[in-house]
């Protein structure tokens, strides 16, 4: 079992013995290696048993009876054969495509069916066709009828039901062949579509449109396809607006739905201010107050903003007031926009040629500049094709309203003399170069005639020169007739049919007309003469307008090619530009690096630059904070001394001693503190330190002890004083020191800033330098214009020069422009003269109005002094008086102090509440606990009186009732658990009462 190998032993009733066990079925169904088998169950009839394995198997063997278990079968040996040496022996069969022995019977078998198959076929088309006889020996049988006796052949029709099944099996037939071949139809499809956008697709085929009475012609152009790389930039282009135009539209969106929220919030907020609330009068009190306040508050904020607004207008007002070197910015910008724009109208060959940033030109420039030229070229060539392709539809349709015209003509010379015929213009037809399409299309006919010559040509196997496929085609594809013409033909045979079957009857039954009739086929004759010759001119005026159509298209072709032959020089000419842009690109491209990166160093630096302008800036206000610090220090000190102060030079002193000695002095204190008695030892030093840093001192002092006669809060507000003075002494040196520091970076910055902006002058003017050699490379290319005579104006004594190299070549336009501009030139300079005379007198005017506007001002401002000296006695700011006219803080205050009232008033009220009901509580429980008092004072009496009988009991009446002692053991016992149970209730109500 480890093997996943099975042994089955076959066991008998009598018994087991060691015999039994040697034979058995040695089954190996499992794997060897990993079959291990797992588990072994017989099923639920014990006639099937199932191992399971680890190789993930499942077994089933039959167990059988001894009746079922076939018995051993003897097998003969036969005798050897005899003879065999002498036999030849078989050949092998060494043919590859010979059949094995099971391949032959299958194919027998295979070919005795197919035999039977075509056996039964045979009957049934028999039968089939021996019923399609007896069919048509019906229907023949019926067509001998009278037609009143002749079935109808749905009558024949037994079941209509059987045909519609037919027709189901055969659709049913039809979509299963569909779906067999769908994928060989799709195959097919995909390589023909291959083949036409491999060969036809990229095929352009030239159309040519010929007059019907004349010989011009008219082509259509060779178009060339657009480069994929322009196509692409394009796109990216097209692409590009259509994303701004999403981010605008859903900027707009967005503040749609804004605007819809605000709307809808503003409804809400005002059902709320409507919304009214039931307040009692006090807080409605409090609330008028807080509003007229508030309204107060908002008075003032007016009047504030008001003040302000009128002082920012004047500070405006004098800001915007210009200097007497002043200039309008406005036309400082237009003059510096306007010579950066206005271009250099010197000759391009100058060496002072100056080239505007916008008429730089590089290789994307320029390739977008070809891009847009052929483009345009493309475009023009596609219409002029479409309206050349739309004058061969004009033909086709002219050709056939010709066709029905001259049906028409004939139907009516019909019923005319043969003398009366007028000759009928003749139909104009469709040259093959005006349908170049029909050359690549084929019918199912053209393709088997195609297909037949091809096997008939193979099977000859003769030599074929050329391409026969091609032969054949045209052979065939000339041979056929067009559709057009073959109904042409079969209407027409219909029409001299039906004319001839006229004449045969008319002249059936030909009899002498009367006068009325005679007058109608007059009247007919001369109508049908009319239509004639109506007809005939109008056949006539179709062939002149389309030759008309056709001779004004070819004259603006004309006119048009020579537009396309100038385009395709100018293409010409900028790709030998591209050309030298491509070799000049790389260092082009060097040189725009060097200028970003000098710069970007640039932009660094001043960057630097303004953070270090910022940080000394804050040095600076510091310093000044700190200066400011020790004035007000000195200040107070000075105020702290007072008048007249006999201590102020030893104060002083004390106050401007040097940092080391205040150390000193600190450490002294601190050692005479520990050590009282070293004091008078260490006093001699600091004298000597007093005399070195004092200097012209005369008296020595000790500024840890106060002087005598000194107020005590003097001297230490003095030494409080002296520490705030050297801390802010210490932190403005070390600012002076930063700023100090800063400003040498700064220095160091702005030299380097200096060094990078020459640098990035030289490589701009290198760039400069560049761009010229750059044009002046473009400038020698040779750019070919075309001309004719009357444009040639550079005549040398009325005759052409042979030298032209001196000439310059403008076009119309442009030197128009130039013409009209010298126009506008004088006519602007002469209204800017007037325009400037105009600004002197206004300027006078307005120097006038400003003398008498400040002697007005003047005056008024007199006027209001002396006003106010008179009503007030001295001048009054109004301003102040409007702003502070109302104590707003004053108010709030007060609304404070009701508001606060108010609350005590409500907590006072709570509480007094609170202190009835507790009261109440109070007199409830005094009640409760003198009722249990008294409870409890019965209940003592009850318990003494019950001690003196039981007393009584015990020692009075004992010999009395000696018979009776186990009644009364049993009342003793009985009344001491009552006392027991009274005892515990005296000791619960103690417990509640306390």
């Amino acid at each position: 079992m480890q093997d996943g190998s099975l042994r089955a032993y076959p066991l008998r009733e009598e018994g087991l013995s060691e015999g039994a066990l040697k034979d058995y079925w040695y089954l190996n169904v499992h794997d060897n290696d990993n079959g291990q088998i797992r588990g072994i169950c017989c099923s639920h009839d014990d006639g099937c048993l199932i191992t399971c394995g680890g190789d993930g198997n499942i077994f089933t063997f039959d167990l059988l009876s001894e009746e079922e278990v076939p018995k051993e079968l003897k097998v003969t040996i036969p005798p050897p054969r005899r003879g065999l040496e002498k036999e030849k022996a078989t050949e092998d069969i060494k043919d590859p495509d010979a059949y094995i022995i099971e391949e032959y019977k299958q194919k027998k078998e295979h070919e005795r069916k197919m035999k039977e198959a075509e056996e039964k076929k045979n009957k049934k088309r028999e039968e089939l066709s021996a019923l399609r006889q007896d069919f048509v020996f019906l229907l023949q049988k019926n067509q001998e009828l009278p037609k009143h006796m002749q079935l109808h052949r749905e009558e024949f029709e037994m079941d209509r039901r059987i045909f519609e099944e037919l027709d189901r099996q055969t659709l049913q037939r039809i979509q299963l062949v569909q779906k067999q071949l769908a994928w060989e139809h799709e195959k097919q499809f995909v390589g023909l579509q291959k083949l036409q956008t491999q060969f036809r697709d990229a095929l352009e085929f030239t159309l040519t449109v010929h007059a019907i009475q004349s010989n011009h012609q008219i082509s259509t152009y060779s178009l060339l396809t657009v480069s994929e790389k322009y196509a692409q930039d394009k796109k990216q282009e097209d692409s590009k607006g259509a994303v701004l135009k999403e981010k605008w539209t859903a900027l707009k969106e967005a503040e749609q739905a804004e605007e819809e929220i605000s709307r809808e919030t503003s409804p809400n907020e005002a059902e709320r201010l409507k919304t009214p609330d039931v307040r009692k009068p006090t807080t409605r009190y409090i609330e008028s107050r807080r509003q007229k306040i508030r309204r107060l508050i908002e008075k003032y904020d007016a009047l504030k903003a008001k003040i302000m607004k009128r002082r920012a207008e004047w500070h405006e007002l004098y800001k915007s007031k210009p200097r007497h070197n002043h200039e309008n910015s406005k036309d400082a910008e237009e003059i510096k926009e306007a010579r950066e724009n206005i271009g250099c109208y010197r000759l391009k060959s100058a060496t002072n040629y100056t080239l505007t940033e916008d008429e730089r030109i590089n290789t994307e420039k320029k390739m977008m500049q070809l891009a847009i030229l052929e483009d345009l070229i493309h475009k023009t060539k596609v219409n002029m094709n479409k309206e050349i392709v739309s004058l061969r539809d004009l033909k086709v349709s002219t050709i056939d309203e010709i066709k029905s015209l001259v049906k028409e003509v004939k139907s009516i010379q019909a019923n005319l003399d043969v003398s009366e015929h007028l000759p009928i213009p003749p139909i104009p037809q469709l040259h093959p170069d005006e349908v170049p399409e029909k050359i690549v299309e084929c019918s199912s006919d053209v393709l088997l005639k195609f297909k037949e010559e091809q096997e008939a040509k193979a099977k000859l196997e003769e030599p074929l020169e050329g391409c026969a496929s091609s032969r054949a085609f045209r052979h065939v594809f000339l041979q056929t007739p067009p559709l057009e013409e073959g109904y042409a033909m079969v209407q027409a045979g219909d029409a001299s049919a039906v004319v001839t079957g006229k004449q045969e009857a008319f002249e059936m039954e030909k009899v002498e007309p009367t006068e009325m009739e005679l007058e109608i086929l007059k009247r007919e004759k001369i109508k049908n003469l009319y239509l004639q010759e109506t007809l005939i001119k109008k056949i006539n005026t179709l062939v002149i307008n389309f030759d008309a159509e056709l001779r004004l298209l070819r004259h603006k072709k004309l006119k048009m090619d020579v537009q396309m032959k100038s385009a395709d020089l100018r293409c010409i000419t900028c790709c030998e530009e591209l050309l030298i842009l491509k070799k000049l690109e790389i260092h082009e491209d060097l040189l725009e690096e060097q200028i970003c990166a000098v710069i970007n160093k640039q932009e660094d630096i001043h960057s630097k630059l303004k953070s270090y302008l910022a940080q000394m800036e804050d040095r600076k206000c510091e310093i000044v904070m700190l200066e400011e610090r020790e004035k007000a220090l000195y200040a107070s000190f000075e105020a702290s001394l007072g008048e007249n102060n006999e201590f102020a030079d030893v104060l002083t002193d004390i106050l401007k001693k040097e940092v080391e000695y205040v150390i000193k002095e600190e450490e002294r204190r601190k050692a005479g503190e520990q050590n009282e008695n070293e004091e008078e030892d260490d006093e001699k030093p600091d004298l000597k330190t007093d005399e070195k840093n004092g200097g012209s001192e005369s008296i020595v002092f000790d500024d840890s002890i106060c002087p005598e006669g000194c107020s005590e809060d003097l001297f230490l507000n003095t030494i409080q004083l002296r520490q705030q003075r050297i801390g802010i002494e210490k932190a403005l040196e070390e600012e002076k020191k930063a700023a100090a520091d800063l400003k040498k970076e700064y220095n160091a910055l702005a030299i380097k800033a200096k060094e990078i902006e020459t640098s990035l002058d030289r490589t701009n003017r290198e760039l400069e330098a560049f761009q010229w050699e750059k044009l002046h490379k473009l400038n020698e290319l040779d750019v070919v214009v075309p001309l004719r005579l009357h444009q040639v104006q550079c005549l040398v004594d009325g005759e052409m020069p042979r030298d032209f190299s001196q000439a310059l070549v403008f076009t119309n336009q442009s030197l128009q422009y130039l013409q009209k501009r010298i126009v506008d030139l004088r006519n602007e300079k002469i209204m800017q003269r007037e325009i400037h005379k105009k600004a002197k007198e206004q300027h006078k005017q307005l120097l006038q109005d400003k003398k008498e506007m400040e002697m007005e001002i003047q005056g008024l401002e007199e006027r209001c002094n002396n006003l106010m000296m008179e009503k007030f006695g001295r001048l009054v700011d109004f301003e102040a008086v409007q702003v502070h006219s109302v104590n707003i803080p004053m108010e709030q205050m007060k609304v404070r102090i009701m508001e606060k009232e108010y609350e005590h008033f409500v907590e006072l009220k709570e509480w007094e509440e609170r202190i009835v009901v507790l009261q109440h509580q109070l007199t409830k429980l005094t009640r409760e606990n003198t009722s249990k008092l008294h409870q409890l004072n019965r209940f003592c009496h009850e318990k003494h009186q019950l001690e003196t009988e039981l007393e009584s009991l015990t020692t009075g009446q004992g010999g009395e009732f000696e018979g009776t002692r186990s009644a009364d053991i049993k009342e003793t016992a009985r009344l001491e658990s009552r006392l027991m149970h009274m005892t515990c209730e005296v000791a619960l109500l103690r417990e509640e009462i306390s």
